[in-house]
């Protein structure tokens, strides 16, 4: 064949790739990741997600979940009627709520104080009170519901949704994870890892407000030594060696996997930045994330202020992110580490940990739901908030709560989520749920996410080790009492 019938050719296939790539950009072909399924299956309400995830345990009755009786029976001897076992042995007197509940809302939604801010849009929200865990210990548990495994080793949410739909956007990356300002929760990236599915799905860590942002996207101080030459030659050298392992290594994923990692970096050098910075924002909006006011400098104990500033901040970037194509944002509030507590973990004092975050999600989180429906975005964009499970109704040393698998909150807006509504009861103490033969799972969270987005979640499977590996393992079903 000459030159000019080879072009003849291929010239519509080269069409083909053209076309497909501008309405790919145009939001009007999806993108398949290489040896994915084929999705959605069914018509999408929903086209991004982002997560919430309270690390350490956040408390459902002194937030979300009022209950009358721990209010009436404050300071009396605990009885559940039942043989419990706690993690640390937290069954002393009954603990009423340590904030007021007001109602919010047309549906009267009851919430605590120290989450005021989300009255504004609990008319969207729909809250779960009868999730139920499996173990009562914070790694298990936090594995549990990031990838719905309890042990290490499965791909996180995320990497299921952006190997299922592919990326929204060219230049950043499907999956984006913001974590606590401070450092990692249980696990750290393992909650995120891409596991046995192909590793450019894993979630591209960025931490807000620090500096840089994404560690080694752009060359340190010291590489002023770099020349275009020089890196022109490692980038031959890298080539080279690229196609002698793809020779020896046939079938192995890792290497164009790194290679994409690589690409993407090199467009989000251009991309991050404008994307993660604030300066442009007007006035009115970083007001209503909090941030009109950064101080230099926080106090040493835990605080309202710094924790408004810290989620704010990682909720505006999750707004600036998803409207650029940003598929999946995963938000952290508390870290492993610190005391007095740096996370929901409140053993000691509930007050004390709880409110200065819960103040500044709730803050955070209503600015985010808020200025999402503003631009458009809130009706195909699904928000979960979760935890890896609550605190029990009884003591912990006066002031504390000890952990409680056996029922706590998850809360959903957006993305075709029936606003105003409560699915699923606790009982009276908030210590189980009121029906215990039909209490919500993750796997059925999981599922009613996925059907959101247009993903059977029987369907979205990946094979491993002899196994027909998902999400929602060999549960869930979708909750359609959630769906609007």
């Amino acid at each position: 064949m000459n030159r000019r019938a080879m072009l003849s050719q291929v010239g519509g296939g080269f069409g083909g790739l053209a076309l497909a790539s501008m309405l790919f950009r145009d939001g009007l072909l999806q993108a398949a990741p290489s040896g994915s399924p084929t999705f959605p299956q069914d018509a999408p309400k929903a086209k991004r997600v982002v997560q919430m995830f309270m690390a350490g345990a956040a408390s459902a009755v002194d937030l979300f979940d009022f209950k009358p009786e721990l209010v009436k029976r404050d300071g009396q001897p605990s009885d559940f009627g039942e043989p419990v076992e706690t993690f640390q042995n937290g069954l002393g007197p009954w603990l009423r709520p340590q904030w007021e509940f007001r109602p919010y809302g047309e549906c009267g939604k009851l919430l605590s104080d120290a989450v005021a801010d989300l009255g504004a849009c609990v008319d969207e929200m729909a809250f779960v009170h009868n999730v139920v865990g499996k173990t009562g210990v914070h790694s298990q548990a936090t594995y549990l519901q990031a990838t719905g495994f309890q042990s290490p080793g499965f791909p996180g949410m995320g990497t299921w949704v952006s190997y299922g739909l592919g990326s929204l956007n060219e230049n950043l990356p499907t999956f984006v994870v913001l974590p606590d300002h401070r450092g990692f929760a249980s696990n750290g990236p393992k909650n995120w890892d891409s596991a046995f599915l192909p590793a450019q799905h894993a979630g591209t860590t960025i931490f807000p407000g620090r500096e840089p942002p994404i560690a080694d996207l752009v060359p340190g101080k010291r590489g002023g030594f770099v020349s275009a030459e020089s890196e022109a030659a490692a980038h031959d050298v890298m080539a080279a060696l690229n196609r002698r392992h793809a020779e020896q290594h046939p079938g192995d994923g890792r290497l164009e996997a790194r290679i994409r990692s690589y690409e993407l970096a090199a467009r989000m050098q251009l991309a991050a930045p404008e994307a993660l910075d604030l300066a442009g924002e007007p006035l009115h909006i970083l007001r209503m994330y909090g941030l009109d006011h950064i101080p230099t400098a926080f106090p040493a104990e835990i605080n309202t202020e710094e924790e408004t500033i810290a989620f704010g901040r990682k909720c505006l970037v999750a707004r600036r992110l998803l409207e650029r194509g940003v598929r999946f944002v995963q938000i952290w509030s508390g870290n492993d580490n610190g005391f007095p507590r740096r996370n929901w973990d409140s053993h000691e004092d509930v007050a004390r940990d709880h409110g200065p975050l819960a103040r500044g999600m709730a803050r955070g989180a209503a600015a985010l739901i808020q200025d999402l429906r503003q631009r458009g975005l809130l009706d195909d964009t699904l928000i979960l908030w979760t935890t890896e499970f609550g605190r029990m109704p009884s003591t912990q040393g006066g002031k504390g709560r000890d952990h409680n698998p056996y029922c706590f909150t998850n809360w959903l807006c957006g993305g075709g989520i029936k606003g105003g509504v409560t699915v699923g009861e606790s009982d009276q103490w908030g210590y189980k749920p009121a029906d215990r033969e039909h209490p919500t799972l993750v796997y059925d969270l999981h599922a009613t996410i996925l059907h959101q987005l247009g993903i059977d979640h029987t369907q979205l499977t990946f094979r491993h080790n002899g196994i027909d590996r998902r999400l929602t393992d060999v549960h869930g079903h979708v909750i359609q009492d959630l769906i609007a």
